[in-house]
Protein backbone atom coordinates (compact mmCIF):
# COMPACT_ATOMS: atom_id res chain seq x y z
CA UNK A 1 0.00 0.00 0.00
CA UNK A 2 1.18 3.54 -0.86
CA UNK A 3 0.11 7.06 0.73
CA UNK A 4 -1.39 9.31 -1.49
CA UNK A 5 -1.20 13.23 -0.85
CA UNK A 6 -3.49 14.90 2.05
CA UNK A 7 -5.86 17.14 1.11
CA UNK A 8 -8.88 19.21 2.44
CA UNK A 9 -11.13 17.93 0.24
CA UNK A 10 -11.68 14.02 -1.70
CA UNK A 11 -14.83 14.32 -4.28
CA UNK A 12 -15.40 10.87 -5.22
CA UNK A 13 -16.98 11.05 -8.70
CA UNK A 14 -16.37 13.37 -11.32
CA UNK A 15 -19.81 14.50 -12.87
CA UNK A 16 -21.54 17.48 -12.91
CA UNK A 17 -21.88 17.76 -8.80
CA UNK A 18 -18.69 16.59 -8.51
CA UNK A 19 -16.82 19.26 -10.86
CA UNK A 20 -18.74 22.14 -9.80
CA UNK A 21 -18.22 21.35 -5.87
CA UNK A 22 -14.86 21.31 -6.95
CA UNK A 23 -14.31 24.79 -8.30
CA UNK A 24 -16.59 26.17 -5.97
CA UNK A 25 -14.01 25.12 -3.57
CA UNK A 26 -10.57 25.48 -5.40
CA UNK A 27 -9.56 29.02 -4.81
CA UNK A 28 -9.51 28.56 -0.88
CA UNK A 29 -8.74 24.82 -0.45
CA UNK A 30 -6.51 21.60 -1.37
CA UNK A 31 -9.12 19.20 -3.70
CA UNK A 32 -8.51 15.61 -5.48
CA UNK A 33 -10.90 14.54 -7.50
CA UNK A 34 -11.50 10.62 -7.78
CA UNK A 35 -12.99 9.74 -11.37
CA UNK A 36 -13.45 5.57 -11.58
CA UNK A 37 -12.29 6.06 -15.40
CA UNK A 38 -11.32 8.93 -17.49
CA UNK A 39 -13.01 12.32 -16.65
CA UNK A 40 -15.95 11.99 -19.14
CA UNK A 41 -16.96 8.37 -18.11
CA UNK A 42 -19.97 9.07 -15.16
CA UNK A 43 -23.28 9.99 -16.22
CA UNK A 44 -23.66 13.81 -16.77
CA UNK A 45 -21.64 13.15 -19.62
CA UNK A 46 -24.59 11.24 -21.52
CA UNK A 47 -27.56 13.52 -20.32
CA UNK A 48 -29.33 14.92 -23.56
CA UNK A 49 -32.09 16.98 -22.36
CA UNK A 50 -31.15 19.87 -20.46
CA UNK A 51 -31.36 21.32 -16.88
CA UNK A 52 -34.50 22.91 -15.87
CA UNK A 53 -34.62 26.23 -14.90
CA UNK A 54 -36.54 29.36 -14.58
CA UNK A 55 -36.32 31.43 -17.50
CA UNK A 56 -38.97 32.53 -19.64
CA UNK A 57 -41.12 35.16 -19.36
CA UNK A 58 -44.19 33.43 -19.40
CA UNK A 59 -42.63 31.54 -16.37
CA UNK A 60 -42.50 31.08 -12.76
CA UNK A 61 -40.86 30.09 -9.63
CA UNK A 62 -43.99 28.87 -8.51
CA UNK A 63 -45.00 26.81 -11.60
CA UNK A 64 -42.05 24.88 -11.69
CA UNK A 65 -42.40 24.11 -7.84
CA UNK A 66 -46.14 23.44 -8.84
CA UNK A 67 -44.77 20.83 -11.48
CA UNK A 68 -42.11 19.40 -9.45
CA UNK A 69 -44.75 18.29 -6.86
CA UNK A 70 -47.20 16.95 -9.18
CA UNK A 71 -44.14 14.25 -10.53
CA UNK A 72 -43.25 13.53 -7.02
CA UNK A 73 -46.59 12.02 -6.15
CA UNK A 74 -46.63 13.51 -2.88
CA UNK A 75 -43.84 12.88 -1.62
CA UNK A 76 -41.32 15.63 -2.32
CA UNK A 77 -40.08 18.11 0.15
CA UNK A 78 -41.52 21.40 -0.22
CA UNK A 79 -38.61 23.21 1.21
CA UNK A 80 -36.33 21.55 -1.11
CA UNK A 81 -38.08 22.16 -3.97
CA UNK A 82 -38.53 25.69 -3.29
CA UNK A 83 -34.76 25.88 -2.27
CA UNK A 84 -33.97 24.55 -5.23
CA UNK A 85 -36.02 26.16 -8.03
CA UNK A 86 -34.93 29.62 -6.52
CA UNK A 87 -31.06 28.91 -6.98
CA UNK A 88 -32.38 27.63 -10.90
CA UNK A 89 -31.48 31.06 -12.62
CA UNK A 90 -28.17 32.04 -10.84
CA UNK A 91 -26.49 28.41 -11.48
CA UNK A 92 -27.06 28.97 -15.10
CA UNK A 93 -25.67 31.91 -15.38
CA UNK A 94 -22.56 30.75 -13.57
CA UNK A 95 -22.79 27.68 -15.86
CA UNK A 96 -22.68 30.14 -18.99
CA UNK A 97 -19.52 32.09 -16.92
CA UNK A 98 -17.44 29.08 -17.15
CA UNK A 99 -18.20 28.81 -20.85
CA UNK A 100 -21.04 26.99 -21.34
CA UNK A 101 -22.28 26.65 -24.85
CA UNK A 102 -26.14 26.43 -24.40
CA UNK A 103 -27.71 26.97 -27.75
CA UNK A 104 -28.83 30.08 -28.86
CA UNK A 105 -32.01 31.25 -31.54
CA UNK A 106 -32.94 34.65 -33.03
CA UNK A 107 -36.28 35.68 -32.53
CA UNK A 108 -38.33 37.53 -35.26
CA UNK A 109 -36.03 41.02 -34.39
CA UNK A 110 -33.11 39.56 -34.70
CA UNK A 111 -32.86 39.20 -30.98
CA UNK A 112 -30.68 36.23 -29.46
CA UNK A 113 -32.16 33.92 -26.68
CA UNK A 114 -30.96 31.06 -25.29
CA UNK A 115 -33.85 28.18 -26.86
CA UNK A 116 -35.43 26.50 -23.83
CA UNK A 117 -37.59 23.20 -24.47
CA UNK A 118 -40.12 21.75 -22.69
CA UNK A 119 -40.31 18.08 -21.68
CA UNK A 120 -42.41 15.25 -19.77
CA UNK A 121 -44.15 16.65 -16.72
CA UNK A 122 -43.38 20.65 -17.06
CA UNK A 123 -45.84 23.00 -17.97
CA UNK A 124 -43.70 25.53 -19.45
CA UNK A 125 -40.83 25.69 -21.69
CA UNK A 126 -37.97 25.85 -19.24
CA UNK A 127 -35.33 23.25 -19.93
CA UNK A 128 -32.28 25.03 -21.24
CA UNK A 129 -29.68 23.07 -23.47
CA UNK A 130 -27.14 22.50 -25.71
CA UNK A 131 -28.42 20.82 -28.61
CA UNK A 132 -29.25 17.38 -27.73
CA UNK A 133 -25.71 16.86 -25.93
CA UNK A 134 -25.85 19.01 -22.65
CA UNK A 135 -24.29 16.59 -20.30
CA UNK A 136 -21.17 16.04 -22.49
CA UNK A 137 -21.05 20.12 -23.09
CA UNK A 138 -21.22 20.42 -19.04
CA UNK A 139 -18.01 18.25 -18.54
CA UNK A 140 -16.40 19.81 -21.41
CA UNK A 141 -16.81 23.06 -20.22
CA UNK A 142 -15.79 22.26 -16.11
CA UNK A 143 -13.22 19.58 -17.25
CA UNK A 144 -11.13 22.75 -18.98
CA UNK A 145 -11.30 24.76 -15.57
CA UNK A 146 -10.77 21.94 -13.29
CA UNK A 147 -7.84 20.85 -15.42
CA UNK A 148 -6.29 24.43 -15.45
CA UNK A 149 -6.92 24.83 -11.93
CA UNK A 150 -3.76 24.52 -9.81
CA UNK A 151 -5.29 23.59 -5.93
CA UNK A 152 -7.16 20.65 -7.65
CA UNK A 153 -5.96 17.11 -8.39
CA UNK A 154 -7.15 14.57 -10.45
CA UNK A 155 -7.19 10.65 -10.12
CA UNK A 156 -8.28 9.31 -12.79
CA UNK A 157 -8.62 4.96 -13.13
CA UNK A 158 -9.49 4.92 -9.12
CA UNK A 159 -12.14 3.29 -7.85
CA UNK A 160 -12.93 4.27 -3.90
CA UNK A 161 -13.28 0.90 -1.72
CA UNK A 162 -14.57 2.92 1.66
CA UNK A 163 -14.93 5.46 4.03
CA UNK A 164 -13.00 5.37 6.96
CA UNK A 165 -13.95 6.58 9.75
CA UNK A 166 -12.69 7.15 13.77
CA UNK A 167 -13.60 6.40 17.06
CA UNK A 168 -15.41 9.76 17.33
CA UNK A 169 -18.16 8.92 14.32
CA UNK A 170 -16.19 11.17 11.88
CA UNK A 171 -15.15 10.51 8.14
CA UNK A 172 -11.24 10.73 8.13
CA UNK A 173 -10.78 10.05 4.12
CA UNK A 174 -10.72 6.79 2.28
CA UNK A 175 -9.03 3.62 0.83
CA UNK A 176 -8.46 3.35 -2.98
CA UNK A 177 -7.63 1.31 -5.81
CA UNK A 178 -5.30 2.48 -8.21
CA UNK A 179 -6.62 0.41 -11.32
CA UNK A 180 -3.55 0.52 -13.56
CA UNK A 181 -1.69 -0.48 -10.86
CA UNK A 182 -3.60 -2.90 -8.39
CA UNK A 183 -2.17 -1.07 -5.54
CA UNK A 184 -4.28 0.13 -2.57
CA UNK A 185 -3.64 3.72 -1.75
CA UNK A 186 -5.07 5.70 1.59
CA UNK A 187 -6.57 9.40 1.50
CA UNK A 188 -6.50 11.39 4.95
CA UNK A 189 -8.68 14.63 3.87
CA UNK A 190 -10.75 16.98 6.33
CA UNK A 191 -13.68 16.53 4.25
CA UNK A 192 -14.96 13.73 1.26
CA UNK A 193 -17.70 14.58 -0.62
CA UNK A 194 -19.50 11.51 -2.40
CA UNK A 195 -20.61 12.38 -5.68
CA UNK A 196 -20.75 9.02 -7.42
CA UNK A 197 -23.98 8.74 -9.20
CA UNK A 198 -26.69 6.05 -8.46
CA UNK A 199 -27.12 2.40 -9.70
CA UNK A 200 -28.22 1.78 -12.79
CA UNK A 201 -26.31 -0.44 -13.18
CA UNK A 202 -28.35 -2.93 -10.42
CA UNK A 203 -30.35 -3.59 -13.84
CA UNK A 204 -30.18 -5.58 -16.66
CA UNK A 205 -31.01 -3.21 -19.37
CA UNK A 206 -30.00 0.76 -18.40
CA UNK A 207 -29.14 4.14 -20.02
CA UNK A 208 -26.32 4.16 -17.65
CA UNK A 209 -22.53 3.80 -18.27
CA UNK A 210 -20.98 0.90 -16.88
CA UNK A 211 -19.31 2.91 -13.56
CA UNK A 212 -23.04 3.52 -12.47
CA UNK A 213 -22.75 0.36 -9.64
CA UNK A 214 -23.77 2.26 -6.77
CA UNK A 215 -20.81 2.82 -5.36
CA UNK A 216 -21.63 5.95 -3.48
CA UNK A 217 -25.06 4.72 -1.35
CA UNK A 218 -22.97 1.51 -0.34
CA UNK A 219 -20.09 2.87 0.87
CA UNK A 220 -22.07 5.46 2.96
CA UNK A 221 -24.35 2.54 4.11
CA UNK A 222 -21.40 0.65 5.17
CA UNK A 223 -20.56 3.73 6.89
CA UNK A 224 -22.99 4.12 9.15
CA UNK A 225 -25.50 6.87 6.93
CA UNK A 226 -29.20 6.08 6.70
CA UNK A 227 -30.87 5.64 2.86
CA UNK A 228 -34.36 6.77 2.02
CA UNK A 229 -36.72 5.74 -0.32
CA UNK A 230 -34.27 3.38 -2.22
CA UNK A 231 -37.12 1.68 -4.22
CA UNK A 232 -38.45 4.73 -6.64
CA UNK A 233 -35.88 3.77 -9.40
CA UNK A 234 -36.36 5.65 -12.43
CA UNK A 235 -37.07 3.90 -15.73
CA UNK A 236 -36.21 6.35 -18.58
CA UNK A 237 -39.70 5.43 -21.53
CA UNK A 238 -37.44 5.89 -24.53
CA UNK A 239 -34.20 3.98 -24.75
CA UNK A 240 -33.07 3.04 -28.45
CA UNK A 241 -33.86 -0.49 -28.77
CA UNK A 242 -30.86 -1.50 -31.36
CA UNK A 243 -28.99 -4.75 -30.46
CA UNK A 244 -25.41 -2.58 -31.24
CA UNK A 245 -27.27 0.77 -29.37
CA UNK A 246 -26.00 -0.21 -25.85
CA UNK A 247 -28.82 1.51 -24.42
CA UNK A 248 -28.28 4.99 -25.70
CA UNK A 249 -31.39 6.92 -24.77
CA UNK A 250 -33.39 8.94 -27.06
CA UNK A 251 -34.32 12.36 -25.27
CA UNK A 252 -37.16 13.58 -22.97
CA UNK A 253 -37.01 16.49 -25.80
CA UNK A 254 -38.18 14.10 -29.00
CA UNK A 255 -41.87 13.81 -26.85
CA UNK A 256 -41.71 17.49 -25.92
CA UNK A 257 -40.92 18.38 -29.61
CA UNK A 258 -43.96 16.48 -30.78
CA UNK A 259 -42.45 13.00 -31.03
CA UNK A 260 -45.54 10.33 -30.72
CA UNK A 261 -45.41 6.75 -29.23
CA UNK A 262 -46.81 4.81 -31.66
CA UNK A 263 -47.13 0.68 -31.85
CA UNK A 264 -45.78 -1.19 -34.69
CA UNK A 265 -48.87 -0.86 -36.52
CA UNK A 266 -48.94 2.64 -35.89
CA UNK A 267 -51.27 3.24 -33.77
CA UNK A 268 -51.03 5.89 -30.94
CA UNK A 269 -51.36 4.37 -27.15
CA UNK A 270 -50.45 7.24 -24.11
CA UNK A 271 -53.85 8.95 -24.63
CA UNK A 272 -55.31 6.00 -23.27
CA UNK A 273 -53.36 6.08 -20.36
CA UNK A 274 -52.94 9.79 -18.91
CA UNK A 275 -54.33 12.86 -20.80
CA UNK A 276 -51.38 14.37 -21.05
CA UNK A 277 -50.24 11.51 -23.23
CA UNK A 278 -46.63 11.58 -24.61
CA UNK A 279 -45.71 14.55 -21.65
CA UNK A 280 -46.83 12.58 -19.08
CA UNK A 281 -44.03 11.85 -16.04
CA UNK A 282 -41.90 9.27 -16.90
CA UNK A 283 -43.71 6.78 -14.11
CA UNK A 284 -46.60 7.09 -16.37
CA UNK A 285 -45.08 6.30 -19.66
CA UNK A 286 -42.66 3.79 -18.93
CA UNK A 287 -45.35 2.12 -17.30
CA UNK A 288 -47.37 2.08 -20.75
CA UNK A 289 -45.04 1.02 -22.57
CA UNK A 290 -44.49 -1.64 -20.33
CA UNK A 291 -47.94 -2.31 -20.17
CA UNK A 292 -48.49 -2.49 -24.20
CA UNK A 293 -45.01 -4.36 -25.00
CA UNK A 294 -46.62 -7.20 -22.72
CA UNK A 295 -49.87 -7.02 -24.08
CA UNK A 296 -48.84 -7.42 -28.12
CA UNK A 297 -45.41 -9.42 -27.10
CA UNK A 298 -43.74 -6.62 -29.34
CA UNK A 299 -40.02 -6.18 -28.60
CA UNK A 300 -40.12 -2.17 -28.67
CA UNK A 301 -42.74 0.44 -29.54
CA UNK A 302 -41.88 2.93 -31.59
CA UNK A 303 -41.40 6.90 -31.64
CA UNK A 304 -42.21 9.11 -34.43
CA UNK A 305 -41.28 12.74 -35.17
CA UNK A 306 -41.54 12.19 -39.01
CA UNK A 307 -43.89 15.08 -39.32
CA UNK A 308 -41.77 17.59 -38.54
CA UNK A 309 -39.48 18.58 -41.49
CA UNK A 310 -35.57 17.03 -41.63
CA UNK A 311 -34.37 20.27 -41.32
CA UNK A 312 -35.65 20.74 -37.84
CA UNK A 313 -35.03 17.47 -36.45
CA UNK A 314 -30.91 17.63 -37.60
CA UNK A 315 -31.31 20.96 -36.00
CA UNK A 316 -32.98 20.10 -32.98
CA UNK A 317 -31.39 16.55 -32.27
CA UNK A 318 -27.73 15.88 -34.10
CA UNK A 319 -26.69 14.02 -31.72
CA UNK A 320 -29.78 11.61 -31.83
CA UNK A 321 -30.04 11.92 -35.55
CA UNK A 322 -26.47 10.91 -36.36
CA UNK A 323 -26.30 8.06 -33.55
CA UNK A 324 -29.23 6.41 -35.14
CA UNK A 325 -28.56 6.68 -38.68
CA UNK A 326 -25.45 5.12 -38.15
CA UNK A 327 -27.19 1.75 -36.82
CA UNK A 328 -29.42 2.29 -39.87
CA UNK A 329 -32.69 4.24 -38.72
CA UNK A 330 -33.42 7.75 -40.11
CA UNK A 331 -35.47 9.22 -38.28
CA UNK A 332 -36.54 12.09 -40.79
CA UNK A 333 -38.61 9.21 -42.22
CA UNK A 334 -38.57 6.23 -39.93
CA UNK A 335 -40.04 5.88 -36.13
CA UNK A 336 -37.39 4.90 -34.00
CA UNK A 337 -37.93 1.55 -31.79
CA UNK A 338 -37.54 1.93 -28.12
CA UNK A 339 -38.17 0.29 -24.82
CA UNK A 340 -37.47 1.52 -21.35
CA UNK A 341 -34.73 0.71 -19.09
CA UNK A 342 -33.58 1.62 -15.72
CA UNK A 343 -32.51 5.45 -15.84
CA UNK A 344 -32.30 7.25 -12.36
CA UNK A 345 -31.95 6.60 -8.87
CA UNK A 346 -34.08 8.52 -6.92
CA UNK A 347 -33.51 7.85 -3.56
CA UNK A 348 -30.24 7.42 -1.64
CA UNK A 349 -27.94 8.57 1.31
CA UNK A 350 -29.80 11.23 3.20
CA UNK A 351 -28.39 14.49 3.42
CA UNK A 352 -29.86 17.98 4.35
CA UNK A 353 -29.93 21.22 2.33
CA UNK A 354 -26.13 21.75 2.99
CA UNK A 355 -25.26 18.51 1.56
CA UNK A 356 -24.36 16.85 4.61
CA UNK A 357 -24.99 13.35 5.89
CA UNK A 358 -24.98 11.25 9.24
CA UNK A 359 -21.36 10.61 9.64
CA UNK A 360 -19.89 13.93 10.28
CA UNK A 361 -17.23 15.38 7.65
CA UNK A 362 -18.86 13.46 4.68
CA UNK A 363 -21.23 14.91 2.19
CA UNK A 364 -23.17 13.57 -0.76
CA UNK A 365 -24.41 15.39 -3.59
CA UNK A 366 -26.02 14.78 -7.07
CA UNK A 367 -28.21 11.31 -7.59
CA UNK A 368 -25.95 9.56 -4.96
CA UNK A 369 -27.61 11.86 -2.41
CA UNK A 370 -31.98 11.98 -0.75
CA UNK A 371 -32.41 15.35 -0.62
CA UNK A 372 -36.46 15.28 -0.94
CA UNK A 373 -36.40 17.62 -4.21
CA UNK A 374 -37.39 13.86 -6.29
CA UNK A 375 -39.81 12.66 -4.03
CA UNK A 376 -41.37 9.46 -5.58
CA UNK A 377 -40.80 10.70 -9.77
CA UNK A 378 -37.91 12.71 -10.69
CA UNK A 379 -39.35 15.14 -12.92
CA UNK A 380 -37.30 15.64 -16.10
CA UNK A 381 -34.16 17.99 -16.50
CA UNK A 382 -34.17 18.43 -12.71
CA UNK A 383 -31.38 16.06 -12.28
CA UNK A 384 -28.32 18.08 -13.27
CA UNK A 385 -30.04 21.36 -11.76
CA UNK A 386 -29.83 19.48 -8.02
CA UNK A 387 -26.36 18.74 -8.75
CA UNK A 388 -25.37 22.47 -8.89
CA UNK A 389 -27.48 23.84 -6.89
CA UNK A 390 -25.94 21.06 -3.71
CA UNK A 391 -22.68 21.42 -4.97
CA UNK A 392 -22.85 25.31 -4.58
CA UNK A 393 -24.65 24.84 -1.11
CA UNK A 394 -21.75 22.53 -0.15
CA UNK A 395 -19.14 24.12 -1.27
CA UNK A 396 -20.32 27.16 1.32
CA UNK A 397 -20.83 24.65 4.12
CA UNK A 398 -17.45 23.28 3.40
CA UNK A 399 -15.41 26.01 3.18
CA UNK A 400 -16.75 27.61 6.37
CA UNK A 401 -15.73 24.46 8.56
CA UNK A 402 -12.42 24.39 6.76
CA UNK A 403 -11.37 27.36 8.96
CA UNK A 404 -11.47 25.34 12.16
CA UNK A 405 -10.55 21.63 11.84
CA UNK A 406 -9.12 19.06 13.43
CA UNK A 407 -5.35 17.81 12.28
CA UNK A 408 -5.47 14.82 10.20
CA UNK A 409 -5.75 11.57 11.80
CA UNK A 410 -3.04 9.14 11.22
CA UNK A 411 -5.45 6.17 9.70
CA UNK A 412 -4.81 2.42 9.49
CA UNK A 413 -2.81 1.08 7.08
CA UNK A 414 -4.85 -1.49 4.28
CA UNK A 415 -4.46 -5.02 5.40
CA UNK A 416 -4.36 -7.55 2.59
CA UNK A 417 -2.12 -10.10 4.79
CA UNK A 418 -4.34 -12.87 4.37
CA UNK A 419 -5.86 -12.54 0.47
CA UNK A 420 -4.74 -14.16 -2.35
CA UNK A 421 -4.95 -13.57 -5.98
CA UNK A 422 -8.27 -15.36 -7.33
CA UNK A 423 -8.10 -18.55 -9.78
CA UNK A 424 -12.04 -18.19 -10.16
CA UNK A 425 -12.86 -14.62 -11.39
CA UNK A 426 -15.84 -16.29 -13.31
CA UNK A 427 -17.74 -16.26 -10.29
CA UNK A 428 -17.49 -12.60 -9.99
CA UNK A 429 -18.87 -12.50 -13.94
CA UNK A 430 -21.48 -14.90 -13.09
CA UNK A 431 -22.96 -13.49 -10.00
CA UNK A 432 -22.81 -9.59 -11.78
CA UNK A 433 -24.78 -11.37 -14.82
CA UNK A 434 -27.64 -13.18 -11.92
CA UNK A 435 -28.02 -9.93 -9.86
CA UNK A 436 -28.88 -8.04 -13.16
CA UNK A 437 -31.28 -10.31 -14.23
CA UNK A 438 -33.22 -11.05 -11.34
CA UNK A 439 -33.51 -7.04 -10.53
CA UNK A 440 -35.08 -6.53 -14.17
CA UNK A 441 -37.43 -9.47 -13.79
CA UNK A 442 -38.47 -9.11 -9.75
CA UNK A 443 -38.02 -5.40 -8.96
CA UNK A 444 -38.42 -4.06 -12.59
CA UNK A 445 -41.24 -1.60 -13.84
CA UNK A 446 -44.17 -3.51 -12.36
CA UNK A 447 -43.93 -5.41 -8.85
CA UNK A 448 -45.33 -7.70 -6.56
CA UNK A 449 -45.08 -9.23 -3.44
CA UNK A 450 -43.98 -12.76 -4.69
CA UNK A 451 -41.52 -10.76 -7.16
CA UNK A 452 -39.97 -9.00 -4.45
CA UNK A 453 -39.64 -12.49 -1.99
CA UNK A 454 -37.67 -14.22 -4.87
CA UNK A 455 -35.39 -11.41 -5.26
CA UNK A 456 -34.87 -11.14 -1.48
CA UNK A 457 -33.90 -14.32 -1.41
CA UNK A 458 -31.60 -14.37 -3.82
CA UNK A 459 -29.65 -11.21 -3.08
CA UNK A 460 -29.19 -12.72 0.09
CA UNK A 461 -27.77 -15.69 -1.53
CA UNK A 462 -25.89 -13.40 -3.68
CA UNK A 463 -24.11 -11.59 -1.02
CA UNK A 464 -23.51 -14.24 1.25
CA UNK A 465 -21.47 -15.23 -1.71
CA UNK A 466 -19.64 -12.06 -2.49
CA UNK A 467 -18.82 -11.45 1.17
CA UNK A 468 -16.86 -14.22 0.92
CA UNK A 469 -15.16 -14.36 -2.00
CA UNK A 470 -14.31 -10.51 -0.85
CA UNK A 471 -12.72 -11.84 2.30
CA UNK A 472 -10.22 -14.27 0.49
CA UNK A 473 -9.01 -12.33 -2.29
CA UNK A 474 -7.53 -9.00 -3.54
CA UNK A 475 -9.88 -6.58 -4.40
CA UNK A 476 -10.39 -5.29 -8.35
CA UNK A 477 -13.40 -3.07 -9.97
CA UNK A 478 -15.07 -5.98 -11.18
CA UNK A 479 -15.08 -7.59 -7.10
CA UNK A 480 -16.11 -4.00 -5.68
CA UNK A 481 -18.59 -2.76 -7.85
CA UNK A 482 -20.40 -5.83 -7.42
CA UNK A 483 -20.11 -5.83 -3.88
CA UNK A 484 -21.55 -2.20 -4.04
CA UNK A 485 -23.98 -3.38 -6.56
CA UNK A 486 -25.14 -6.63 -4.38
CA UNK A 487 -25.43 -4.27 -1.15
CA UNK A 488 -27.61 -1.84 -3.09
CA UNK A 489 -30.30 -4.12 -4.87
CA UNK A 490 -30.49 -5.88 -1.25
CA UNK A 491 -31.49 -1.68 0.01
CA UNK A 492 -33.98 -1.50 -3.28
CA UNK A 493 -35.43 -4.64 -2.49
CA UNK A 494 -35.77 -3.60 1.11
CA UNK A 495 -37.48 -0.84 0.53
CA UNK A 496 -39.95 -1.63 -2.08
CA UNK A 497 -40.98 -4.45 0.35
CA UNK A 498 -41.78 -1.64 2.98
CA UNK A 499 -43.81 0.34 1.13
CA UNK A 500 -47.58 -1.33 1.09
CA UNK A 501 -48.73 1.03 -1.91
CA UNK A 502 -48.43 2.14 -5.62
CA UNK A 503 -46.95 5.54 -5.84
CA UNK A 504 -44.85 7.28 -8.32
CA UNK A 505 -41.57 5.19 -9.37
CA UNK A 506 -43.23 1.98 -7.18
CA UNK A 507 -45.95 0.21 -8.49
CA UNK A 508 -47.44 -3.58 -7.26
CA UNK A 509 -49.78 -5.36 -7.95
CA UNK A 510 -50.84 -6.44 -4.46
CA UNK A 511 -51.10 -2.57 -3.52
CA UNK A 512 -52.46 -1.04 -6.60
CA UNK A 513 -53.70 2.37 -4.79
CA UNK A 514 -51.93 5.11 -2.98
CA UNK A 515 -52.17 5.71 0.37
CA UNK A 516 -53.50 8.65 2.01
CA UNK A 517 -50.39 8.82 3.81
CA UNK A 518 -47.08 9.79 2.22
CA UNK A 519 -44.26 8.74 4.21
CA UNK A 520 -40.67 8.35 3.06
CA UNK A 521 -38.93 5.25 3.16
CA UNK A 522 -35.80 5.27 5.71
CA UNK A 523 -33.36 2.60 6.15
CA UNK A 524 -30.94 2.64 9.47
CA UNK A 525 -27.70 0.67 9.12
Amino acid sequence: MTQASDTDVLIIGSGAAGLSLALALADHAKVIILSKANLDSGSTQYAQGGISAVLGNDDSLDSHVKDTLNAGAGLCDLDIVNFTVEQGPERIAWLIEQGMPFTQVSDSEGNINYHLTREGGHSHRRVIHADDATGRAIVSSLSLKVNAHPNIRLLEDHIAIDIITGSNSRCLGAYLLNLNTGKVIVIRSHFVVLATGGAGKAYLYTSNPDVSTGDGIAMAWRAGCRVANMEFIQFHPTCLYHPDAKSFLISEAVRGEGGKLQLANGNSFMERYDPRAELAPRDIVARAIDNEMKCSGYDSVFLDITHKPKSFIVEHFPNIYNRCLALGINMANQAIPVVPAAHYTCGGVMTDRQGRTDLDGLYAIGEVAFTGLHGANRMASNSLLECLVFGHAASIDILEKLKDVPPLSTLPKWDESRVTDSDEEVVVSHNWDELRRFMWDYVGIVRSTKRLQRAKRRVDLLRSEIQEYYSHFCVTNDLLELRNLSLVADLIIRSAQLRHESRGLHYTLDYPEQSSIAQNTILTP
